[in-house]
């Protein structure tokens, strides 16, 4: 080997490990394919004695996670037209919404061509949410119009007939969904990186599916949809037909009797508010969830001052414990290769997940109560995260840089934080780059004794090179291959202070010349390494997560002790995976907030109304209580894909209010009915679509909050989060909207009556000019 102070094994064996990065832009898949066709051909140049093999493919963890999800793909379409089916039970009823489906993808990817996207875990994901409610468009539309059609208006013009009312309907279902994810794509930072496709995918699905719904839809039912008089029905139908009643009818009379009770539902309302306040503030808060991907990545660490031997021989042991496991498929070291001269790291792929008991973060725990028996040697395993952010290489996950210009202050308070840290319960794996008692041999000069003798500074320190510091000094050139003439002492000698003794300089007058009479020859210790963030010098502590904490509640607990520790000399700041969480956590509040008005926004100018949107909008706590609550009965944190989902909600539970709230503004217009009469009649009437779309809404995401497979850890806090909010808030605005509609009519009429005695009271107080004489 040209380089003896690195080396690296595979399952035991010494090997030349060739790692290829994609390029920025480049598609990881293909890539890899490449790859692999390369590799192919090389096999065949290779001797007998020569293995190559291909041990680590980030391209079949991306294979098998998109795999899941087109299978959740499909089983939500398959769920969301049986929705359809037995709400309407009618086939030619039910495959005209469900056409809306492949419209609106075949028009997404269309979209998505145009742009250059590629197929990707965000981009599949947001397919498979759009499908729950790209067909609520279309079954509204249909559902008006079977509406007409069972009172024995003919199919086209029921058709037109129930297009023209429910069509604004659709517009503000449409537009306002789709509002919810302008503000996502101004957003910076990863999080906003991270979504720009999602939002842009789910954003084009919804707009397609509202202009199906309000051309393909009507058209096909005008065509294909015959009268109910013209229609045969079996047992089945006049069985769930009469159940339909009854629940209509029990719905009808709860509502009437909340309705009695206005006051109790208000404050039930604000109670509701207050509590999502609450349970936003206390809920566990993460970043990016911990993914299963069959890989663990480590770095073993001996004391300072280790030799490389001494590394090597620890290293070993530590991958023959691991190589021992059954749930680990192959193993890789290395060490040296620009590394500190004491660490080494690992790499284990695991079998699949399906042929293993535990998790990867359930082995990490395994392998560390294991391998903290080897004596000499610390092993810090981690789960390598999703998305690799900024930072710098460290031993745990999660990064906090102290930095100073006090060199010795900064060292000092370093451990002093470091040790407080690691009596904290929640953190594991706690440490940090500081390496200070490295053994080193000083040689101070004797200047005025060299330059007597003949000998420079200069050629002393060639001297100590060219003994210590493996130089290349030729190059042998044979017929197939070059080797390195590397000159270095012999091992031996490199082991020993003493030896320093016995080396010679020549001097100008060609004399040898002993290094001990020109030197003092001194042993001590000091850093192995000076780190520097920003042109200062700096510390970084790495720290991991005990099972079931936050990262939330561990950054808060990490600054809480920073602040009683250093002095105000040293400044602080988290790095990599700990900084993107801080910064995330303000955007995306910002980014709800601006969600939330960006719909008001949207609203108001379908409504030309500041009250009315106020009235859909009252829906929102009660998805946010919701979502809340799912997500702490399953011990999920609120993690950027929880918050995404929870701005998704922004723009689903307003549908509700939407259906209700144009029945009853029409009536109120059109039949002169009051407000009470009005909503009560809006209420029933659009009962069956706000179930349909409602269920179908919760059966497009149950699949992927139910997900198993790859990658489905990241999916699953959305899904979670979209159907614990869908499910709560749904139920509840059928009975809270009605009472807010009211409430808010009332505040209308009072306000006009206001505006309207300030004008006749300013019309009285305006003086009547005298007759002329």
């Amino acid at each position: 080997m040209q380089d003896n102070k690195s080396a690296a094994w595979f399952n035991g064996d010494r090997a030349i490990v060739l790692a290829v990065q994609r390029q920025p832009g480049a598609n990881t898949v293909e890539v890899a394919g490449r790859v692999r066709t390369v590799m192919a051909s090389l096999k065949q140049f290779l001797p007998a004695s020569v293995d190559l093999q291909l041990r680590s493919d980030l391209s079949e963890s991306i294979r098998a996670s998109l795999a899941d999800v087109r299978f959740t793909l499909f089983l939500t379409l398959a769920l969301v037209v049986l929705v359809i089916f037995l709400f309407l039970r009618n086939l030619s009823a039910t495959v005209i919404p469900s056409l809306a489906l492949p419209f609106s993808l075949v028009g997404t990817f269309a979209v998505m061509y145009a742009l250059d996207y590629s197929l990707d875990n965000l981009s599949m994901m947001a397919l498979t949410l759009s499908v729950g409610f790209v067909v609520d468009d279309a079954i509204v539309m249909l559902e008006n119009i079977v509406r007409h059609m069972e009172k024995g208006t003919r199919p086209l013009q029921a058709a037109l007939l129930g297009s023209r009312e429910v069509g604004f309907t659709i517009l503000s279902m449409t537009l306002s969904l789709a509002a919810v994810f302008i503000p996502v794509l101004f957003m910076g930072g990863i999080v906003g990186r991270l979504f720009h496709e999602f939002a842009v995918t789910i954003g084009a699905a919804i707009l397609v599916s509202g202009v199906v719904s309000l051309t393909l839809t009507p058209m096909l039912c005008s065509r294909f949809l015959r009268p109910p008089s013209e229609t045969a029905h079996g047992a089945f139908y006049a069985r769930s037909e009469r159940v339909y009643e009854r629940v209509l009818g029990w719905y009808e009379g709860s509502l009437n009797w909340v309705m009695q009770r206005r006051p109790a539902a208000l404050g039930f309302s604000v109670a509701i508010l207050i509590a999502t306040v609450a349970l936003f503030v206390a809920v566990p808060k993460g970043f990016l969830p911990s993914e299963d991907n069959s890989q663990i990545f480590g770095t073993t660490e001996t004391v300072q001052g280790s030799s490389f031997d001494d590394l090597v021989q620890h290293q070993l042991q530590v991958m023959a414990v691991l190589q021992q496991d059954p749930n680990v498929d192959a193993t890789m070291s290395f060490l040296g290769g620009g590394g500190q001269i004491n660490q080494g790291r690992v790499f284990m792929q695991l079998k699949p997940r399906s042929q293993r008991d535990m998790s990867v973060d359930e082995l990490i725990r395994y392998f560390n109560r294991k391998l903290a028996g080897i004596p000499g040697v610390q092993v810090f395993l981690q789960n390598p995260p999703p998305i690799q952010i900024g930072g710098r290489r460290t031993k745990s996950l999660y990064q906090f840089t102290l930095q100073s210009p006090d060199r010795i202050a900064l060292y000092d308070n370093a451990t002093r934080l470091t040790n407080q840290l690691r009596q904290m319960p929640d953190l594991v794996n706690v440490t940090s780059d500081l390496q200070i008692s490295n053994p080193q041999a000083s040689v101070t000069i004797n200047r005025d004794r060299a330059a007597a003798l003949g000998v420079t500074a200069q050629q002393i320190e060639e001297a100590l090179y060219d003994a210590y510091g493996s130089a290349q000094v030729s190059t042998i050139y044979t017929a197939t291959n070059q080797y390195w003439v590397v000159m270095e002492l012999l091992p031996e000698f490199q082991q020993d202070l003493s030896a320093l003794s016995l080396l010679y300089i020549r001097s100008q007058n060609a004399t040898l010349v002993p290094l001990a009479s020109l030197a003092t020859i001194t042993s001590s210790v000091g850093p192995l390494t000076v780190s520097h963030s920003g042109q200062l010098p700096s510390v970084t502590i790495s720290f991991d997560l005990r099972d079931g904490v936050a990262i939330g509640t561990a950054v808060a607990q990490v600054q809480r002790v920073a602040q009683q520790t250093l002095p105000s000399s040293i400044t602080t700041s988290f790095s990599g995976t700990a900084q993107a969480f801080q910064s995330s956590q303000s955007g995306l509040l910002v980014l709800l907030i601006l969600a939330v008005f960006v719909i008001y926004m949207v609203l108001g100018i379908l409504y030309e109304s500041f009250i009315h949107p106020l009235t859909i909008l009252s829906a929102l706590p009660f998805a946010g209580f919701g979502a809340l609550v799912t997500l702490m009965l399953f011990r999920v944190d609120l993690t950027v894909y929880a918050f995404v989902g929870v701005i998704m909600l922004v723009g689903l539970v307003k549908k509700n209010g939407i259906m209700m709230i144009d029945f009853a503004l029409e009536a109120q217009r059109a039949e002169g009915k009051s407000a009470r009469e009005a909503i009560l009649q809006a209420c029933s009437i659009r009962f069956r679509p706000i179930m349909m779309t409602t269920m179908a809404a919760l059966m497009g995401t149950l699949p992927i909050a139910l997900g198993v497979g790859q990658g489905s850890e990241s999916r699953r806090p959305l899904g979670i989060a979209v159907v614990g909010g869908l499910a709560f808030s749904q139920f509840v605005t059928l009975y809270v909207t009605p009472v807010i509609y009211t409430y808010l009519d009332e505040l209308q009429q009072w306000l006009s009556r206001a505006k309207m005695g300030r004008a006749v009271a300013g019309e009285q107080q305006t003086p009547v000019p005298a007759p002329a004489d």
